[in-house]
């Protein structure tokens, strides 16, 4: 019997890091390959996540730090902001990266398309650019990243999402923001830090989610509090009105007020995978509760030609792990052997202000899976603070198993967490032992030296 023949190899759809880096390292392998992106090459990360957002980050700092100069000498003439300048110099940003992912793909003999796609059966896609196609292709990946949720609400049509907000014309007096995970948060410290008036509105009572060290939560809570930053918990978004005078009301469920003369509400109460006509249940797909497209170790879906990887797929939903994700699925399918990812102590930031680094297991996720252990923590005011001004204490946090004294997780609030943090899982990683970070001799005087001048623990769970 004939071998089938297709018209590539390899298929991605998405544009994103983890498409982008499957689809280069394929052809680099000897495949055929094509990708599609419907809006701009770079995806969520580049186009409208983490990339532009550190940018937006970046300018928040700069009042508190013109406030911090005075208490080392400096004097600091009144400071302007302009919010038309930061976006015009982020979009130029923006495009510029999105023209090298553009760049480096044609660089690399992959075939680029511009247009949607949804998939017709195991091995044929349909592309609907100016003209509609149906291509052929022996694997197919999908990697089409998610999207932001919002609720069916009344006046809902008037919020925007977290893809929105790098787009704003104008800079908001009063934005209130719905939610409190990393994303709401991260933008209510950019708001806040660039001088607008900031209400959170969250159902619960603890910020962040679960998946957070309770004592994370706890600190970061607090801080931001300490910032001015307006929190109503317990509170849930009923509708939107908008005023004769172009602002909005926002009423809440259960309360008997409100919040009036709003500029802008954004909603950033979740995202979900985005998989929105992109295929149908007769392809026999399998997704979890969440919607995420279930895959294996090697980023392989229920239908055994079809790869999913980053945040479509039911794994962590982070810009490095899809990367991470993409290459192994090109190596699986194109090189010698198949690659998998270890997914065990990947770190993550949160760019609240103070950041947020973490790694490795909370204290509640440890306590599951040992008998006993150990718990460092520092709470202090950095030396900066001395003369800064600022009350702004940094948190830091080791998690340890008594009896073999192994390192679980690692978590830190304050100036270069994230940073610091980075670093930190290389030991994670190696398995590095309580033992080992005492026997590391400090760098002083710096903040990171803490993590290995905690000689006492501060109490034993069981």
């Amino acid at each position: 019997m004939n071998e089938v023949t297709y018209e590539y190899d390899f298929f991605v759809i998405g544009g994103g890091s983890g498409g982008v880096r499957a689809a280069r390292i394929a052809s680099q392998l000897g495949a055929k390959v094509a990708i599609a992106e419907e809006f701009r090459y770079g995806g969520t990360c580049v186009i409208r996540g983490c990339v532009p957002k550190k940018l937006m980050v970046y300018a928040s700092h700069f009042a508190e730090s013109f406030e911090e100069a005075k208490g080392f000498g400096w004097t600091v003439g009144a400071p302007s902001f302009s919010w038309q300048t930061l976006i015009q110099g982020k979009d130029q940003e923006i495009s510029r990266l999105s023209a090298i992912y553009e760049k480096n793909l044609l660089a690399a003999d992959v075939t680029v398309f511009n247009g949607h796609v949804s998939i017709i059966d195991a091995h044929t896609v349909e592309l609907r650019a100016d003209t509609v196609s149906r291509l052929t292709t022996k694997y197919i990946l999908i990697a089409t990243g998610g999207r932001p949720v919002l609720p069916q609400i009344e006046g809902v049509e008037y919020a925007i999402s977290s893809n929105e907000v790098f787009h704003l014309t104008q800079q908001p007096r009063h934005i209130v923001i719905v939610g409190a995970g990393y994303i709401a948060l991260e933008f209510a410290g950019i708001f806040h830090g660039l001088g607008s008036k900031v209400s959170v509105i969250h159902r619960g009572e603890e910020i962040l989610g679960a998946g957070f060290d309770m004592s994370v939560r706890k600190h970061i809570k607090q801080e931001l509090l300490n910032k001015g930053i307006q929190f109503h918990f317990s509170c849930e978004l009923a509708c939107i009105e908008k005023n004769a005078a172009g602002s909005y009301t926002v009423l809440l469920k259960d309360k008997k007020w409100q919040l009036s003369d709003v500029d802008q509400v954004m909603i950033a109460t979740g995202r979900s995978p985005n998989i929105k006509n992109l295929f149908d249940e007769q392809l026999g797909l399998q997704l979890d509760n969440k919607g995420s497209v279930q895959v294996d170790q090697y980023g392989k879906t229920s239908v055994d030609s079809i790869y999913a990887v980053g945040d479509v797929s039911s794994r962590i939903a982070l810009t490095p792990v899809a990367i991470r994700e993409g290459n192994a699925v090109a190596q699986t399918l194109f090189g010698k052997k198949a690659v998998s990812v270890d997914l065990s102590e990947v770190a993550s930031a949160v760019f609240t202000q103070p950041p947020i680094g973490t790694v490795g297991l909370t204290e509640e996720e440890a306590l599951k899976k040992y008998h006993i252990i150990d718990v460092y923590e520092a709470h202090f005011k950095p030396l900066k603070n001395a003369l800064s001004g600022k009350n702004e204490k940094v948190f830091m946090k080791l998690v340890v198993d008594a009896t073999s004294q192994k390192v679980l997780g690692v978590h830190m609030i304050g100036d270069d967490a994230p940073e610091i943090i980075q670093m930190t899982a290389i030991a994670l990683k190696m398995g590095a032992t309580k033992q080992e970070f005492d026997a590391t001799v400090a760098v002083h005087p710096t903040v990171a030296e803490e993590f290995v001048t905690m000689k006492t623990a501060v109490r034993k769970s069981v």
